[in-house]
């Protein structure tokens, strides 16, 4: 049997894939309340300044702040009430010196006052007058017209990713829909004469497709829409018709199993079939997950992933999600949500190799413990059992019991 030609560490084997990729989204208007999560497509700009008229940022009174210099609780500056600022109306009447208006907060100011005094930095000396018990600086307890916010300004940049502030900032500027990227569309094929639709009974020798349901939920939460092109047997006309047609009709394709160098295993020369430069990446120095194929078939990607299902997930993270936020526009990855833990025992590694290791985390007083998950690749509830997954980096030989690492949240 073969071996592979090369092992690519996994960050210098995404960078070649990516390199090779030339996305150009598609845009899709939708309304903003729909986009939680979605990626601009294009640059959002203010059409009018946020705030658009100047508000009190506390319960209070408007005030001209020269009027408060040198107010203190022993020597307060006394002011005549104006009136009352309604909420949802603009003042009928312009502030004068010495006088000052009740105010709400997220009123609008009157003309002539630039600041607000805290109604408890007041009190009632007689009808219609105030004691201002300290001294305001311009602009204290204000918001200005544009500060934050100013006409034209770009808020949002083109590949964002819409979180809730977001749509909020959208909404209070008056953009009810948005242009974001269109979902990429990710063709998922199952390969191998052993596998079955998860509803068919296995019979001796057979499984359960888990891999097209475990990538379809990954792609999904990536952002991508998965399209699943059923199980396909070892054979090589019928593999690369199944996959040319999911080329054709998807963004990318991802296809798990027959990744390995083995006769029975057809998936690299299929691929390389499918269109230029074919495949660029077969082999990765990782554990689980060293057969895999990173391709690009004219101008689209196409992923092999083995086909045991925890190899299959770990290796999609790794590779199949970036290339979902890369069809998408976006400018940068995501954060990925990690826990600082102490590992519970050894894990021993083989240098020279990225080790990904599942975990569950344990709370302890100070913190987490982070308890290894032990299990073959192709057993999925080793993988479901875990929290998070730790990496165990090329350059070290293992890490030791009370060593303080990184979960990576599953």
């Amino acid at each position: 049997m073969p071996e592979f030609l090369e092992l690519l560490p996994p960050l210098e084997a995404l960078t070649r894939l990516l390199e090779r990729l030339a996305p150009s989204p598609k845009p899709d208007e939708i309304d903003t309340a729909q986009a939680l999560g979605r990626v601009t497509v294009a640059p959002v700009v203010a059409p009018h300044p946020l705030p658009a008229f100047p508000r009190a940022t506390v319960d209070g009174y408007a005030v001209r702040a020269a009027d408060t210099f040198g107010a203190n609780d022993s020597l307060p500056a006394y002011l005549q009430v104006a009136g009352e600022i309604l909420m949802g109306a603009a003042p009928s009447f312009e502030l004068q010196p010495a006088q000052c208006a009740l105010i709400h907060t997220g009123g609008m100011l009157p003309q002539g006052s630039d600041a607000v005094v805290m109604v408890e930095h007041t009190q009632s000396a007689r009808p219609g007058e105030v004691e201002v018990l300290r001294a305001l600086a311009t602009g204290e307890n204000v918001l200005k017209v544009g500060e934050d916010v100013a006409a034209g300004q770009e808020v949002i940049p083109a590949g964002a990713r819409l979180r809730p502030a977001e749509i909020g900032g959208l909404v209070a500027l008056g953009f009810v829909r948005v242009q974001v990227a269109r979902r990429p569309r990710l063709g998922i094929l199952s390969s191998g004469d052993e596998v079955v639709p998860p509803e068919v009974e296995p019979g001796p020798g057979q499984v359960r497709d888990v891999n097209a349901y475990t990538l379809g939920a990954l792609v999904e939460a990536a952002g991508g829409q998965p399209v699943t092109y059923g199980i396909v047997p070892d054979q090589e006309a019928a593999l690369r018709a199944v996959a040319a047609r999911a080329l054709a009709e998807c963004d990318g394709v991802v296809i798990t199993a027959g990744s390995s160098a083995s006769t029975r295993d057809l998936t690299a020369q299929v691929i390389n079939a499918l269109g230029q430069p074919g495949v660029l990446v077969h082999g990765v120095n990782v554990r689980p997950g060293k057969p895999t194929i990173l391709a690009v078939c004219d101008g689209k990607p196409v992923i092999g992933l083995p086909g045991n299902p925890v190899s299959a997930l770990v290796i999609a993270s790794l590779f199949v999600t970036p290339v979902v936020h890369a069809l998408l526009g976006l400018r940068r990855a995501p954060f990925q949500p990690g826990v600082p833990a102490r590992l519970s025992l050894n894990l021993p590694s083989q240098a020279g190799r990225e080790d990904w290791i599942p975990v569950r985390l344990v709370p302890v007083a100070d913190g987490y413990l982070a308890d290894p998950v032990f299990g073959k690749s192709n057993l999925i509830f080793s993988l479901a059992r875990a929290d998070g997954l730790v990496c165990i980096p090329a350059d070290a030989t293992g890490l030791p019991a009370g060593e303080l690492v990184q979960v990576v949240i599953l």
